[in-house]
């Protein structure tokens, strides 16, 4: 059995688990299903804000499929929801994420 499948099994007694669904979008990129696990992260994000590492993860995907204002925004959201859990490591890796995309962004 496939990870995907893995994960899929293990959901349907976990119901909405954040932890599982994580997982299951970074299976999904890893596979090429980007808008898969775009779903996966937006709904992990809009049940539960506070789930940082998704916003990383949300933003490259975004980045990736070029998308790079939206993930400017995801970017900005995630710093705030760091520094408001004093997040310190999430959010310098957010900033990071958010500067190396604007550093990008202005040399195009």
């Amino acid at each position: 059995m496939d990870r995907i499948s893995k994960l899929k099994e293990y959901m349907k007694t976990a119901g909405k688990d954040s932890f599982l669904q994580h997982a299951l979008a970074l299976e999904y990129i890893k596979t090429g299903d980007d808008e898969e696990a775009k779903k996966l992260f937006n709904e992990i994000l809009k049940r539960e804000p506070t789930y940082i590492g998704s916003y990383y993860h949300l933003g490259k995907l975004l980045e990736r499929i070029g998308d790079a204002k939206k993930a400017m925004r995801v970017y900005t959201r995630g710093m705030e929801v760091a520094e408001a859990g004093n997040d310190h490591h999430s959010y310098t890796e957010l900033r990071v994420a958010y500067e190396d995309l604007e550093d990008e962004m202005e040399n195009e």
